[in-house]
Protein backbone atom coordinates (compact mmCIF):
# COMPACT_ATOMS: atom_id res chain seq x y z
CA UNK A 1 0.00 0.00 0.00
CA UNK A 2 2.04 3.19 -1.49
CA UNK A 3 -0.84 5.93 -0.70
CA UNK A 4 -0.01 8.14 1.88
CA UNK A 5 -3.09 9.95 3.54
CA UNK A 6 -4.11 13.21 2.20
CA UNK A 7 -3.49 15.10 5.13
CA UNK A 8 -0.13 14.58 4.10
CA UNK A 9 -0.68 16.61 1.15
CA UNK A 10 0.58 20.36 1.98
CA UNK A 11 -2.12 23.20 1.22
CA UNK A 12 0.11 25.12 -0.37
CA UNK A 13 0.44 23.49 -2.92
CA UNK A 14 -3.23 24.44 -4.02
CA UNK A 15 -2.48 28.17 -3.33
CA UNK A 16 -0.85 28.91 -6.96
CA UNK A 17 -2.74 31.45 -8.89
CA UNK A 18 -4.79 29.40 -11.30
CA UNK A 19 -6.20 27.27 -8.67
CA UNK A 20 -7.00 30.74 -6.46
CA UNK A 21 -8.79 32.23 -9.51
CA UNK A 22 -10.58 29.06 -10.28
CA UNK A 23 -11.54 28.71 -6.83
CA UNK A 24 -13.07 32.31 -6.67
CA UNK A 25 -14.83 31.54 -10.19
CA UNK A 26 -16.06 28.04 -8.54
CA UNK A 27 -17.41 29.36 -5.24
CA UNK A 28 -19.24 32.04 -6.58
CA UNK A 29 -20.85 30.60 -8.82
CA UNK A 30 -21.99 27.69 -6.12
CA UNK A 31 -22.80 30.26 -4.13
CA UNK A 32 -25.09 31.85 -6.67
CA UNK A 33 -26.59 28.35 -7.43
CA UNK A 34 -27.37 27.66 -3.42
CA UNK A 35 -29.24 30.78 -3.69
CA UNK A 36 -31.38 29.96 -6.81
CA UNK A 37 -32.12 26.94 -5.28
CA UNK A 38 -33.43 27.99 -2.07
CA UNK A 39 -35.87 30.34 -4.17
CA UNK A 40 -37.48 27.84 -5.26
CA UNK A 41 -40.84 27.21 -3.22
CA UNK A 42 -41.05 23.55 -3.75
CA UNK A 43 -37.10 22.26 -3.27
CA UNK A 44 -38.32 18.61 -3.09
CA UNK A 45 -39.32 19.08 -7.24
CA UNK A 46 -35.58 19.21 -7.56
CA UNK A 47 -34.70 15.85 -6.26
CA UNK A 48 -37.30 14.22 -8.14
CA UNK A 49 -36.71 16.47 -11.63
CA UNK A 50 -32.49 16.87 -11.37
CA UNK A 51 -32.25 13.56 -9.39
CA UNK A 52 -33.34 11.88 -12.68
CA UNK A 53 -31.24 13.85 -14.57
CA UNK A 54 -28.22 13.27 -12.54
CA UNK A 55 -28.80 9.97 -12.16
CA UNK A 56 -28.46 9.49 -16.19
CA UNK A 57 -25.61 11.03 -16.71
CA UNK A 58 -23.49 9.76 -13.44
CA UNK A 59 -24.18 6.31 -14.89
CA UNK A 60 -23.58 6.97 -18.33
CA UNK A 61 -19.67 7.76 -17.04
CA UNK A 62 -19.58 4.00 -16.51
CA UNK A 63 -21.41 3.25 -20.03
CA UNK A 64 -25.15 2.11 -18.39
CA UNK A 65 -26.51 4.52 -21.28
CA UNK A 66 -30.40 5.04 -21.60
CA UNK A 67 -32.78 7.56 -22.82
CA UNK A 68 -34.05 10.41 -20.75
CA UNK A 69 -37.79 9.69 -22.07
CA UNK A 70 -36.82 5.59 -20.99
CA UNK A 71 -35.80 6.99 -17.69
CA UNK A 72 -38.63 8.88 -17.20
CA UNK A 73 -41.00 6.81 -18.08
CA UNK A 74 -39.62 4.21 -15.88
CA UNK A 75 -39.92 6.31 -13.02
CA UNK A 76 -43.61 7.04 -13.80
CA UNK A 77 -44.37 3.46 -14.19
CA UNK A 78 -42.16 1.33 -12.89
CA UNK A 79 -43.83 -2.20 -12.65
CA UNK A 80 -45.06 -1.90 -16.66
CA UNK A 81 -41.47 -1.29 -17.78
CA UNK A 82 -38.23 -3.06 -17.53
CA UNK A 83 -35.49 -1.53 -19.07
CA UNK A 84 -32.46 -2.51 -17.07
CA UNK A 85 -30.43 0.46 -17.51
CA UNK A 86 -33.17 3.02 -16.48
CA UNK A 87 -33.96 0.60 -13.35
CA UNK A 88 -29.58 1.02 -13.13
CA UNK A 89 -30.61 4.78 -13.27
CA UNK A 90 -33.10 5.13 -11.13
CA UNK A 91 -31.00 2.82 -8.28
CA UNK A 92 -28.81 6.08 -8.72
CA UNK A 93 -31.22 8.37 -7.28
CA UNK A 94 -32.55 6.32 -4.82
CA UNK A 95 -28.91 5.66 -3.28
CA UNK A 96 -28.31 9.77 -3.24
CA UNK A 97 -31.61 9.79 -1.43
CA UNK A 98 -30.37 7.02 1.07
CA UNK A 99 -27.01 9.00 1.51
CA UNK A 100 -28.15 12.45 1.76
CA UNK A 101 -31.09 11.62 4.72
CA UNK A 102 -28.12 9.82 6.82
CA UNK A 103 -25.66 13.07 5.92
CA UNK A 104 -28.98 15.66 7.61
CA UNK A 105 -29.44 13.35 10.58
CA UNK A 106 -26.09 13.26 11.90
CA UNK A 107 -23.45 15.64 9.85
CA UNK A 108 -21.27 13.09 9.10
CA UNK A 109 -20.39 11.40 5.91
CA UNK A 110 -18.77 7.82 6.97
CA UNK A 111 -17.63 4.69 6.06
CA UNK A 112 -21.01 2.90 7.02
CA UNK A 113 -22.47 5.77 5.04
CA UNK A 114 -20.58 5.33 2.11
CA UNK A 115 -21.59 1.24 2.00
CA UNK A 116 -25.07 1.75 2.58
CA UNK A 117 -25.25 4.27 -0.43
CA UNK A 118 -22.87 1.48 -2.83
CA UNK A 119 -25.65 -1.18 -1.19
CA UNK A 120 -28.52 0.52 -2.55
CA UNK A 121 -27.02 1.27 -6.17
CA UNK A 122 -26.14 -2.58 -6.30
CA UNK A 123 -28.97 -4.09 -4.91
CA UNK A 124 -26.65 -5.99 -2.83
CA UNK A 125 -24.56 -6.78 0.39
CA UNK A 126 -21.11 -7.36 -1.35
CA UNK A 127 -19.86 -4.79 1.11
CA UNK A 128 -15.36 -3.99 0.74
CA UNK A 129 -13.45 -6.05 -1.87
CA UNK A 130 -12.22 -8.99 -0.73
CA UNK A 131 -10.82 -10.13 -4.11
CA UNK A 132 -8.08 -8.43 -6.26
CA UNK A 133 -9.33 -5.37 -7.83
CA UNK A 134 -9.54 -4.73 -11.68
CA UNK A 135 -6.53 -3.21 -12.99
CA UNK A 136 -6.68 0.07 -15.23
CA UNK A 137 -5.76 -0.16 -18.35
CA UNK A 138 -4.75 1.93 -21.41
CA UNK A 139 -5.80 2.05 -25.09
CA UNK A 140 -2.95 -0.14 -25.61
CA UNK A 141 -3.83 -2.93 -22.96
CA UNK A 142 -1.09 -2.15 -20.56
CA UNK A 143 -1.88 -2.11 -16.95
CA UNK A 144 -1.76 1.87 -15.62
CA UNK A 145 -2.85 1.57 -12.32
CA UNK A 146 -3.88 -1.55 -9.92
CA UNK A 147 -6.67 -0.77 -6.77
CA UNK A 148 -5.11 -1.51 -3.19
CA UNK A 149 -5.55 -5.38 -3.54
CA UNK A 150 -5.71 -6.46 0.21
CA UNK A 151 -8.43 -5.99 2.23
CA UNK A 152 -6.78 -4.57 5.44
CA UNK A 153 -5.37 -1.95 3.18
CA UNK A 154 -8.60 -0.94 1.89
CA UNK A 155 -10.30 -1.05 5.48
CA UNK A 156 -7.31 1.29 6.82
CA UNK A 157 -7.19 3.62 3.45
CA UNK A 158 -11.49 4.05 4.25
CA UNK A 159 -10.43 4.91 7.65
CA UNK A 160 -7.65 7.64 6.77
CA UNK A 161 -10.50 9.24 3.89
CA UNK A 162 -13.31 9.05 6.81
CA UNK A 163 -11.23 11.08 9.10
CA UNK A 164 -10.09 13.39 6.11
CA UNK A 165 -14.11 14.07 5.25
CA UNK A 166 -15.03 14.81 8.48
CA UNK A 167 -12.64 16.44 10.49
CA UNK A 168 -12.11 20.10 9.27
CA UNK A 169 -8.93 20.76 11.35
CA UNK A 170 -6.73 18.12 9.69
CA UNK A 171 -5.90 20.20 6.62
CA UNK A 172 -6.60 23.71 5.98
CA UNK A 173 -7.87 23.97 2.38
CA UNK A 174 -10.93 25.16 0.87
CA UNK A 175 -14.34 22.76 0.58
CA UNK A 176 -14.21 22.69 -2.76
CA UNK A 177 -10.28 21.96 -2.84
CA UNK A 178 -10.77 19.08 -0.91
CA UNK A 179 -13.40 17.73 -2.05
CA UNK A 180 -11.28 17.66 -4.98
CA UNK A 181 -8.85 15.08 -3.35
CA UNK A 182 -11.19 13.01 -1.83
CA UNK A 183 -12.87 12.05 -5.17
CA UNK A 184 -9.49 11.48 -6.42
CA UNK A 185 -8.77 9.23 -3.28
CA UNK A 186 -11.94 7.12 -3.25
CA UNK A 187 -11.92 6.12 -6.98
CA UNK A 188 -8.09 4.95 -6.30
CA UNK A 189 -9.15 2.76 -3.35
CA UNK A 190 -11.44 1.75 -5.48
CA UNK A 191 -13.18 -0.29 -2.52
CA UNK A 192 -16.10 -1.84 -4.24
CA UNK A 193 -16.69 -5.07 -6.92
CA UNK A 194 -19.06 -2.82 -8.64
CA UNK A 195 -20.44 1.00 -8.63
CA UNK A 196 -17.16 2.81 -7.64
CA UNK A 197 -17.69 5.89 -9.79
CA UNK A 198 -21.33 6.77 -9.20
CA UNK A 199 -20.56 5.80 -5.71
CA UNK A 200 -17.79 8.38 -5.80
CA UNK A 201 -19.76 11.16 -7.43
CA UNK A 202 -22.41 10.92 -4.66
CA UNK A 203 -19.89 11.66 -2.09
CA UNK A 204 -19.32 14.90 -4.19
CA UNK A 205 -22.24 16.51 -3.62
CA UNK A 206 -23.06 14.82 -0.46
CA UNK A 207 -19.71 16.82 1.12
CA UNK A 208 -20.66 19.89 -0.37
CA UNK A 209 -23.96 19.49 1.78
CA UNK A 210 -22.06 18.27 4.82
CA UNK A 211 -20.22 21.69 4.75
CA UNK A 212 -23.36 23.84 4.19
CA UNK A 213 -22.22 25.24 0.70
CA UNK A 214 -25.12 23.42 -0.64
CA UNK A 215 -28.53 22.47 1.19
CA UNK A 216 -29.74 19.85 -1.30
CA UNK A 217 -27.96 17.37 -3.44
CA UNK A 218 -28.56 18.94 -6.33
CA UNK A 219 -25.08 20.27 -7.76
CA UNK A 220 -24.46 17.42 -10.43
CA UNK A 221 -20.99 16.84 -11.87
CA UNK A 222 -21.53 13.53 -13.92
CA UNK A 223 -22.45 15.83 -17.35
CA UNK A 224 -19.47 17.80 -16.88
CA UNK A 225 -17.44 14.50 -16.63
CA UNK A 226 -19.35 12.54 -19.35
CA UNK A 227 -18.50 15.77 -21.48
CA UNK A 228 -14.50 15.31 -20.66
CA UNK A 229 -14.36 11.85 -20.48
CA UNK A 230 -10.80 11.76 -21.66
CA UNK A 231 -9.38 14.07 -19.75
CA UNK A 232 -11.24 12.57 -16.44
CA UNK A 233 -9.57 9.70 -16.94
CA UNK A 234 -6.01 11.45 -18.15
CA UNK A 235 -6.04 13.71 -14.84
CA UNK A 236 -6.69 10.50 -12.38
CA UNK A 237 -3.34 8.89 -13.85
CA UNK A 238 -1.44 11.98 -13.75
CA UNK A 239 -2.04 12.01 -10.10
CA UNK A 240 -0.72 8.65 -9.41
CA UNK A 241 2.21 9.08 -12.27
CA UNK A 242 3.33 12.53 -11.74
CA UNK A 243 1.92 13.96 -8.45
CA UNK A 244 0.01 16.26 -10.84
CA UNK A 245 -2.74 17.16 -8.06
CA UNK A 246 -2.71 20.81 -8.91
CA UNK A 247 -4.04 19.76 -12.83
CA UNK A 248 -6.85 17.57 -11.22
CA UNK A 249 -7.67 20.45 -8.78
CA UNK A 250 -8.19 22.68 -11.39
CA UNK A 251 -10.04 20.35 -13.56
CA UNK A 252 -12.40 19.71 -10.69
CA UNK A 253 -13.21 23.12 -9.84
CA UNK A 254 -13.80 24.15 -13.31
CA UNK A 255 -16.48 20.96 -13.30
CA UNK A 256 -17.90 22.99 -9.72
CA UNK A 257 -18.11 26.29 -11.65
CA UNK A 258 -19.75 25.19 -14.93
CA UNK A 259 -22.20 22.42 -13.10
CA UNK A 260 -23.35 25.69 -11.06
CA UNK A 261 -23.88 27.76 -14.13
CA UNK A 262 -25.80 25.05 -15.94
CA UNK A 263 -27.50 24.51 -12.85
CA UNK A 264 -28.58 28.20 -12.64
CA UNK A 265 -30.17 28.36 -15.77
CA UNK A 266 -32.01 24.89 -15.81
CA UNK A 267 -33.59 26.39 -12.92
CA UNK A 268 -34.40 29.59 -14.35
CA UNK A 269 -35.80 27.80 -17.00
CA UNK A 270 -37.57 25.13 -15.32
CA UNK A 271 -38.73 28.49 -12.67
CA UNK A 272 -40.00 30.56 -15.49
CA UNK A 273 -42.29 27.58 -17.23
CA UNK A 274 -43.69 26.89 -13.37
CA UNK A 275 -44.75 30.50 -13.48
CA UNK A 276 -45.73 30.39 -17.19
CA UNK A 277 -48.47 27.23 -16.04
CA UNK A 278 -49.87 28.68 -12.77
CA UNK A 279 -50.79 31.61 -14.69
CA UNK A 280 -52.40 29.84 -17.71
CA UNK A 281 -54.29 27.06 -16.02
CA UNK A 282 -55.45 29.77 -12.88
CA UNK A 283 -56.54 32.00 -15.43
CA UNK A 284 -57.90 28.81 -17.53
CA UNK A 285 -59.44 25.80 -14.87
CA UNK A 286 -61.62 26.66 -12.15
CA UNK A 287 -59.58 23.10 -10.75
CA UNK A 288 -56.29 25.50 -10.63
CA UNK A 289 -53.99 24.40 -7.52
CA UNK A 290 -50.95 24.78 -5.85
CA UNK A 291 -50.60 21.27 -5.51
CA UNK A 292 -51.67 20.64 -9.63
CA UNK A 293 -48.57 22.75 -9.99
CA UNK A 294 -46.00 20.97 -8.10
CA UNK A 295 -47.47 17.65 -9.57
CA UNK A 296 -46.77 18.86 -13.37
CA UNK A 297 -42.89 19.96 -12.48
CA UNK A 298 -42.44 17.07 -10.31
CA UNK A 299 -42.36 14.50 -13.27
CA UNK A 300 -41.76 14.81 -16.64
CA UNK A 301 -44.16 12.10 -17.38
CA UNK A 302 -47.61 12.28 -14.59
CA UNK A 303 -50.36 9.82 -14.18
CA UNK A 304 -53.64 9.59 -13.28
CA UNK A 305 -52.88 7.76 -10.04
CA UNK A 306 -49.91 11.20 -9.51
CA UNK A 307 -52.89 13.16 -9.34
CA UNK A 308 -54.95 11.18 -7.11
CA UNK A 309 -52.37 10.78 -4.38
CA UNK A 310 -51.51 15.07 -5.08
CA UNK A 311 -54.56 16.44 -5.01
CA UNK A 312 -56.62 13.80 -3.00
CA UNK A 313 -58.71 13.66 -5.64
CA UNK A 314 -60.70 10.33 -7.28
CA UNK A 315 -59.58 8.57 -10.19
CA UNK A 316 -62.76 10.47 -12.43
CA UNK A 317 -61.68 13.52 -11.18
CA UNK A 318 -57.90 13.10 -12.04
CA UNK A 319 -58.90 11.94 -15.59
CA UNK A 320 -60.83 14.89 -16.40
CA UNK A 321 -58.56 17.34 -15.26
CA UNK A 322 -55.86 15.69 -17.15
CA UNK A 323 -57.91 14.77 -20.07
CA UNK A 324 -58.80 18.87 -20.08
CA UNK A 325 -55.00 20.07 -19.54
CA UNK A 326 -54.04 17.97 -22.85
CA UNK A 327 -56.46 19.62 -24.53
CA UNK A 328 -55.44 22.92 -23.66
CA UNK A 329 -52.49 22.09 -24.95
CA UNK A 330 -50.71 21.85 -21.62
CA UNK A 331 -49.50 18.10 -21.69
CA UNK A 332 -49.60 15.48 -24.41
CA UNK A 333 -51.05 12.32 -24.07
CA UNK A 334 -49.34 8.91 -24.10
CA UNK A 335 -50.66 4.63 -23.92
CA UNK A 336 -48.55 1.91 -22.28
CA UNK A 337 -50.54 -1.02 -22.02
CA UNK A 338 -53.37 -0.31 -20.43
CA UNK A 339 -52.17 3.09 -18.64
CA UNK A 340 -52.23 6.55 -20.54
CA UNK A 341 -49.45 8.90 -19.37
CA UNK A 342 -49.10 12.59 -19.54
CA UNK A 343 -46.05 14.43 -20.37
CA UNK A 344 -45.05 17.88 -20.06
CA UNK A 345 -42.99 18.06 -22.72
CA UNK A 346 -41.84 21.61 -21.89
CA UNK A 347 -40.03 20.18 -18.61
CA UNK A 348 -39.01 17.19 -20.88
CA UNK A 349 -37.02 19.46 -22.88
CA UNK A 350 -35.44 21.50 -20.12
CA UNK A 351 -34.21 18.48 -18.38
CA UNK A 352 -33.04 16.33 -21.34
CA UNK A 353 -31.88 18.95 -23.79
CA UNK A 354 -33.90 16.69 -26.36
CA UNK A 355 -36.40 18.88 -28.40
CA UNK A 356 -39.14 16.20 -28.32
CA UNK A 357 -39.39 12.49 -26.48
CA UNK A 358 -38.91 9.28 -28.84
CA UNK A 359 -42.28 8.52 -30.11
CA UNK A 360 -43.43 11.81 -29.84
CA UNK A 361 -42.76 13.58 -33.10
Amino acid sequence: MDMAPLHQLSPERFETPAILKALTRASRRLAEFKGVVAGIPNRQILISTLGLQEAKESSAVENIVTTHDELFRDATFPKMHHNPAAKEVLRYRQALNVGFASVQKNGLLTTNQILAIQAELEQNRAGLRKQKGTALKNGAGQVVYTPPQHPDDIRVLLADLERFINDDTIFAADPLIKMALIHHRFESIHPFYDGNGRTGRIINVLYLVQQGLLDMPVLYLSRHIVRTKADYYQLLQAVRDEDAWEAWVLYMLTAIERTAADGIRTLGAMSELQQHLKHRIRAEYRFYSQDLINNLMSYPYTKIGFICRDLKVSRITATKYLEQLVEGGFLHKQKIGRSNYYVNLPLFQILSGDPTPEGMH
